[in-house]
């Protein structure tokens, strides 16, 4: 309780960093786990971690090993949906649409390397 306490009396700018500090600490981790393939991307944009609400779709997809701009941009437009839209903001039906192509999408590459 008193820590609570505490961040209440610090000025709002500071608890405000604080709490950015915190979402971009949360991504980092998140990006690490996508690129080391303990977690998919169809997962995140399934469950929405609170971390990844405000995350811009792009940016999650690009967090892929060997995801890039163009091919972001291209797997985005076949489902009508912009780059820089949040996590957070696409509905239900997006969502399982989404992760249904990048799951596909994942078992065309691992059909392609085997």
């Amino acid at each position: 309780m008193t820590q609570t306490a505490a961040k209440i009396s610090e000025p709002q700018p500071l608890r405000a960093l604080e709490r950015a500090n915190e979402i971009r600490l949360a991504r980092a981790q998140i990006k690490r786990r996508i690129a080391l393939g303990e977690v998919s991307a169809a997962e995140v944009i399934l469950e929405c971690p609170a971390a990844a609400k405000s995350w811009s779709v792009g940016e999650l997809l690009m967090s892929q090993r060997r995801w890039g701009t163009k091919r972001c941009r291209k797997f985005l437009s076949r489902s009508s949906i912009v780059e820089t839209k949040q996590v957070g903001t696409l509905t239900d039906r997006q969502r399982q649409l989404l992760a249904g192509s990048l799951q596909s999408s994942e078992v065309g590459e691992i059909e392609l390397v085997a």
